[in-house]
């Protein structure tokens, strides 16, 4: 695949909620869906590179938290795409169970008591799940590049990493202030929830490893390898 692009996808503005579009003259693979209802803001992303949703080959879900997972049966009706996610969040996909949320300041506790992260949002199957550390290499969609599980902000996390070194993470870390984004973007920090720190480390220090680059995100980015690893360096010395 020649000519990649990453292209931001805003689903809210200054870089709060963030999907992302993998993009060449032949089309396009969908990371994120976004929030309920939120297909125009893609769609309009979609033409401005002369595309439109039928462009779209793949659909990939990093985590089943409402503002990467809410809007995926929609979009997978408009592009007939199928949907890549890992079965540690597919109880979350099929609405079996609320989604827990570990705070990680007072931003993310505030957050919780507004409601908005438990709204409700349409149940969907997974065409293709990932289980345990499997792999997903995305030659077949004309891409250098895998899906891995790097878990820790969910059990069921996913990231993408492009054999050019740029690395679509999800919320494995935020940067900017709040929710993330807006304000202070170089500055990378905790997203407002996350399971456990340990393993976030742990996804991000072995991409870091591999030579990533360059790393987009669901609020605020992107940033820089030197960037992630002080992120990393922070979760390692808050270890009790």
């Amino acid at each position: 695949m020649s000519n990649v692009q990453i292209i931001r996808i805003p689903i809210l503005p200054l870089g709060l909620v963030n999907a992302h579009l993998i993009f060449d003259e032949t089309g396009a693979v969908l990371v994120d869906a976004g929030l309920p209802d939120s297909e125009k803001r893609i769609l309009r992303v979609l033409n401005r590179m002369g595309l439109t949703f039928k462009s779209i080959r793949l659909i990939v879900i990093t985590h089943a938290h409402i503002d990467h997972a809410g809007n995926a049966l929609r979009l997978k009706q408009l592009t007939g795409a199928p949907i890549v996610a890992h079965e540690g969040d597919l109880p979350y996909y099929r609405r079996q169970r609320p989604m827990t949320y570990c705070a990680t300041g007072w931003f993310g506790r505030l957050f919780l008591k507004t409601g908005l992260m438990h709204a409700p949002f349409d149940a969907f199957e997974p065409d293709i799940l990932l289980s345990g550390d499997q792999v997903l290499k995305l030659d077949e969609w004309g891409i250098k590049g895998v899906i891995r599980p790097t878990p820790g902000h969910t059990e069921g996390s996913l990231s993408v990493e492009l054999e050019d070194r740029q690395m679509l993470v999800g919320d494995l870390l935020a940067s900017g202030i709040l929710l993330g984004g807006i304000l202070l973007t170089e500055r990378p920090k905790k997203p407002p929830f996350e399971d456990d720190p340990v393993r976030v480390a742990e996804s991000l220090e072995r991409m870091v490893d591999i030579g990533g680059d360059l790393f987009f995100m669901g609020h605020g980015g992107p940033l820089q390898a030197a960037q992630v690893k002080r992120h990393i360096r922070s979760l390692r010395e808050r270890r009790p």
